[in-house]
């Protein structure tokens, strides 16, 4: 057995010291696990998760009703269509991004506890609001990162973000993309000792929660009531799922959640071609697709972030829609915000046109922007790399070939994603032909698939599995 073989094999058990959770003792079924009780076990009550975020910088960011986008939407929509738009403007938090919520409390938590530093496997935000979070507890970080394509190009956003990490004073090491990144993060967490920083953990999700939390708060202070939606980026699903949560902690009215991502279709994360063929390094469907399907394929034994349990509808929106919202944001509202942090502002603006004006919907983040991740600098980098940039129907967009700015903003609309699909796929990827499913496992099921009884049964039938009641 090589070396990569023997560190591969001891995943488990490097994991769980870099975490301290015993995730074994919450196996419960055959397929499932007691999802809430590990909720329940490895957090902290809200009132201590707002002070601990408070302290360090994070949470309170202001909820800002966007008037001239609203108008914009009614002058697309049909007569007394255009809900009001607001956004959650996280990109107000120390380091620039709803991920300083999640990264307080996991750089809390591994202090308190006593490791010697914390380790974060990330090329997104995540990597910069860990590094802040580190600096701020005087704990050593490592973010591990796949940056480079096996020509040495490196995506500018990315690069963008090493920059900021290491600003914060945390060591970056750079990898190609492939997969040697979940190799090279175990060895790391082996040899250092640290903690996972991982955005899959109770920690995580639990940080975010505060988000769903203060825009309840936000919406009862500022119009009386409740958002009728919130519409959530979506990619490895602990934004959505801890939004979400902390949306029920904060009312019981009816608030419809929806997850939106970039619609990178035909694109493989892992591909060395693609890799710099893509415009958008997270909130796309080649995370969201796969972490739904699949959520314990990160880099935790279970993943807290479980979005199928709480996503009541799944929309895409093209990069150049994005883009093109991207601006509307700054010349409309001047405010300059990164790209990534706008996917759910552009299929808010497209969704708005379904309600009625007295209706409201949240886009519930924003993220900072500057040098790479900029939309010009990312733009620019698109068309070095070969891809076709111009206006006319967004529709005509083929990821890794096109970006098509909508020449009107009437020709922005979101594209469904079918959730029966998408659960009949979870099915597929998690339960085989050989098993039985209990009733246990039935239960289990309901709640990770966010359906009735009825629904569950036709769909185990569709799939042509095998239960026992």
């Amino acid at each position: 057995m090589n070396k990569y073989d023997r560190v591969m094999a001891r995943k488990n058990e490097i994991m769980k010291k870099a975490i301290g959770i015993d995730y074994s003792q919450y196996e419960r079924s055959q397929i499932g696990f007691q999802y809430e009780s590990l909720m329940k076990d490895h957090g902290y009550p809200i009132n201590m998760v707002k002070k601990i975020q408070l302290e360090h910088g994070v949470g309170k960011t202001p909820l800002k009703e966007l008037k001239n986008i609203t108008a914009l939407a009614r002058r697309c929509s049909q007569p007394g269509k255009g809900a009001r738009i607001f956004i959650k403007d996280e990109a107000l938090n120390d380091s620039g991004s709803f991920k300083a919520r999640r990264a307080a409390i996991s750089c809390y938590h591994a202090k308190r506890l006593g490791y010697p530093g914390v380790i974060a496997a990330t090329s997104g935000n995540y990597g910069a609001a860990v590094a802040s979070q580190a600096a701020k507890l005087n704990l050593p970080c490592i973010i591990v990162q796949e940056c480079y394509d096996s020509r040495g190009i490196g995506q500018p956003e990315i690069i963008e973000k090493a920059r900021a990490c290491e600003a914060y004073g945390a060591e970056v090491v750079q990898l190609s993309v492939g997969p040697e990144l979940f190799y090279v993060f175990l060895q790391l967490l082996e040899e250092t000792g640290y903690f996972n920083a991982s955005l899959y953990t109770p920690y995580g999700i639990l940080g975010i929660e505060t988000l769903g939390i203060e825009v309840i708060e936000d919406c009862m202070k500022q119009i009386g009531r409740s958002p009728d939606m919130v519409v959530c980026t979506n990619a490895g699903g602990g934004n959505l799922t801890g939004t979400a949560r902390g949306i029920k902690r904060a009312t019981t009215d009816p608030v419809e959640i929806v997850g939106a991502s970039v619609n990178l279709v035909g694109l493989h994360m892992a591909s060395d071609y693609d890799f710099n063929r893509k415009s958008f390094t997270t909130g796309h469907t080649g995370f969201g697709l796969p972490f739904m399907m699949q959520p314990d394929r990160s880099d935790v034994p279970r993943s807290a972030a479980r979005p199928l349990r709480y996503i009541d509808r799944y929309v895409t929106m093209t990069q150049g829609e994005v883009f093109f919202m991207t601006e509307t944001l700054a010349l409309l509202e001047g405010i300059e915000r990164g790209p990534a942090g706008n996917v759910s502002l552009a299929c808010a603006f497209s969704l708005a046109q379904e309600l009625r004006q007295d209706q409201v919907i949240v886009v519930q983040e924003t993220e900072y922007t500057g040098a790479g991740k900029h939309h010009q600098a990312q733009l620019s980098f698109a068309r070095k790399q070969g891809i076709k940039l111009e206006f006319g129907n967004p529709r005509t967009e083929v990821p890794g070939q096109s970006i098509i700015l909508p020449e009107h903003p009437s020709l922005i609309h979101v594209q469904d994603v079918d959730l029966h699909r998408v659960r009949l796929s979870y099915l597929g990827a998690n339960v085989t032909k050989e098993i039985v499913l209990t009733s246990d496992d039935l239960v289990y099921l309901q709640e990770e698939l966010k359906v009735s009884e009825v629904e569950l049964f036709s769909l185990l039938q569709e799939k042509e599995l095998r239960w026992k009641v």
